[in-house]
């Protein structure tokens, strides 16, 4: 397989699009030993056809702000693949969504879901609105009417949206009610949902609670534990908050959280109501981490990203991208011996060949943060099944996916010295379900 030719002619098809085909390419390279020794996914154009969705919807979202003004949003719906089920992927509102990063999104959907073993194909969605600083019948005027395009392509086996940045419980809400209002059905097409109406317990946490269990997984090939650890954590969202209570629970110190403002370094470490505060952060409607210093008086830095801070264990769970090169050097030359991701390719390929290179326990996303979908698609089963399943038995169903994938990963990314390659192990694994799938279905 000749990874140079086929990501040159995807430029071509795709230009501009630099998320997605950084994606494609880490992708790829994985698996070109597993493609060229099996004859067959060439002979199908698997990876041709792979590598583009299935459909792609672009339309325009208008809604009125509280004084009447129209304002005019994109709305964007990637179903890239459903050879092993419905498409499964999140909505993301925020300013930075374009058709690059939905792709990209969707894409790693893929092999996400696939790792997950659970029956979900791969898509992603979402708007350049940003809910930041809307009142709440604004933001359910905008998700009303993204719901009248969206509806148009979704279905409980079809297509099952959910959450993702700028899209929680309140979104989820509208977006459903205006869903049920077009359809007459109470079904469940949404993942993300509301206690009272469909939704699971440990949702919230599940993406972060994943990343935390896959970590555990990681440290104990060498033998190591959470306990005693100190570990830095990007973000202050629900994956964020999700790991610190999870990280902490199982006996490590976390002292950072951050926002697009800086980082807040707490050496004491961030337990107890200080995670609790990072709802509240959430809540404000402020997209930023500053409230933290004041309030428990630590050190608070602007600008900056929490790499630098010495770590035994770092999980970046903000967004794409946010740990580069000289980040990584850092996180090398101060002791960390695990780098697990808790965000959607929040490490750049620099940062990924050194930490590769140093031997470092390191997961990607699409293995590392399969916990919030692999919860969802439980949230789907309980929705099928009409019924509820407690905190425990979701939680202790999740720990065991998590564990499983990172079997999975062990499988097929270790090398002839014993060091297990997790971006190699999980493209492999997620790649061969669906490929065959493919070859099963015909095309």
């Amino acid at each position: 397989m000749n990874v140079d030719k086929i990501m040159n002619d995807l430029t071509k098809k795709n230009p501009g699009e630099v998320e997605f085909l950084q994606a494609v390419r880490e992708v790829l390279e994985s698996i070109v030993d597993v493609v060229e020794a099996n004859p067959q996914f060439d002979e199908a154009s698997i990876i041709e056809r792979i590598v583009e969705p299935d459909r792609v919807l672009m339309f325009k979202v208008p809604w009125a702000d509280d004084n009447g003004n129209i304002h005019v949003n994109r709305g964007f719906r990637i179903q890239f693949n459903q050879a092993i089920g419905p498409y499964k992927g999140g909505l993301r509102f925020h300013p930075s969504v374009n058709l690059s990063i939905l792709k990209f999104l969707g894409f790693e959907q893929i092999f996400k879901n696939s790792l997950t073993s659970l029956p979900m194909g791969g898509a992603k969605g979402g708007s350049d609105f940003n809910p930041k600083g809307k009142s709440n019948t604004e933001v359910m005027r905008f998700c009303q009417s993204f719901m009248m395009e969206l509806v148009k392509v979704i279905g409980p086996e079809t297509d099952v949206p959910a959450g993702d940045i700028g899209v929680g419980g309140r979104e989820i809400g509208f977006l459903y009610g205006m869903y049920k209002r077009l359809t007459h059905e109470h079904t469940g097409v949404l993942t993300g949902k509301g206690l009272n109406w469909g939704g699971s317990l440990v949702r919230p946490e599940a993406t972060g609670y994943g990343c935390v269990y896959f970590a555990k997984e990681m440290l104990k090939t060498r033998n190591e534990t959470f306990k005693g650890k100190t570990v830095a954590i990007s973000g202050f969202g629900n994956v964020a908050w999700g790991a610190a209570l999870k990280a902490v629970e199982l006996g490590a110190k976390v002292v950072t959280i951050s926002g697009p403002d800086g980082y807040i370094y707490d050496p004491e470490g961030i337990s107890g109501k200080k995670i609790d505060y990072m709802l509240e952060l959430r809540a404000s409607n402020q997209d930023i981490v500053r409230p933290y210093s004041y309030e428990f008086g630590v050190e608070f830095h602007e600008g900056k990203k929490p790499w630098e801070v010495k770590c035994d264990i770092a999980l970046p769970c903000a967004t794409q991208n946010e740990l580069d090169g000289e980040d990584a050097k850092k996180l090398i030359a101060n002791g960390c011996i695990c780098v697990c991701e808790g965000a959607n390719m929040p490490s750049t390929p620099e940062a990924v060949e050194m930490f590769i290179e140093k031997k470092i326990l390191f997961a990607p996303g699409k293995a590392a943060n399969a916990g919030g979908v692999a919860t969802s698609g439980l949230e789907m089963s309980q929705n099928s099944m009409k019924l509820n399943w407690s905190a425990k038995e979701v939680d202790d169903r999740l720990h065991e996916i998590m564990i499983n994938i990172h079997a999975s990963c062990v499988m097929h990314g270790t090398d002839a010295s014993g060091y297990v390659n997790y971006v190699k192990g999980a493209n492999v694994a997620g790649f061969l379900k669906v490929a065959n799938a493919m070859l099963d279905l015909g095309f």
